[in-house]
């Protein structure tokens, strides 16, 4: 048998208080908000556009992905449908500099969250968000609240209104 790693039971306890923080501080900022958002919790999981369409039984298109980019050395995030694949070329248009992928690091310094369950808003600074004009098309889309197993109902307009969102023509041709 192979040597048990000492630091094994320390990391999972902390990644494991870390987890259900998040989920805490976004249900929190939105009750300190009053905006009368209700969080979902799937243990099944809701890290992929897929996985979260069948937690919530609605299409792919309906969710959400808050991806995380870095534009002129600035944390940016658009918000593309679950189907679409975003151009970063036209990412990098509409930001007014090219845009690169953001690390899990640089991502959850920049939102509070880890990348699956990064919020489309209520970041702790402000953030330049982007909106796939595909969204507009749902009568409610879900998105992720804080973790991987997390995901909220909001009315497109809404989501546009609450997270600043610049829309925009996001998915690849």
């Amino acid at each position: 048998m192979g040597a048990e790693d000492p630091t094994r039971v320390f990391r999972t306890a902390t990644w494991v208080a870390v987890f259900f923080r998040a989920v805490g501080r976004f249900e929190a900022w939105l009750e300190g908000s009053g905006l009368g958002i209700t969080v979902k919790q799937f243990p099944q999981g809701t890290r992929t556009a897929p996985d979260a369409a069948r937690a919530v039984g609605c299409d792919v298109g309906q969710i959400v992905k808050s991806l995380v980019f870095i534009a002129a050395g600035a944390p940016v995030v658009a918000l593309v449908s679950g189907t679409n694949r975003l151009d970063e070329a036209r990412l990098g248009s509409v930001a007014g500099e090219p845009v690169t992928k953001a690390g899990a690091e640089v991502a959850r310094s920049a939102t509070g969250y880890a990348i699956g369950g990064v919020p489309p808003f209520g970041y702790p600074t402000d953030v330049p968000v982007f909106m796939d004009r595909d969204l507009l098309g749902y009568d409610v889309v879900w998105a992720a609240a804080g973790r991987p197993d997390s995901v909220f109902q909001i009315a497109p307009d809404r989501l546009r209104e609450l997270s600043g969102a610049v829309v925009a023509d996001l998915k690849t041709a």
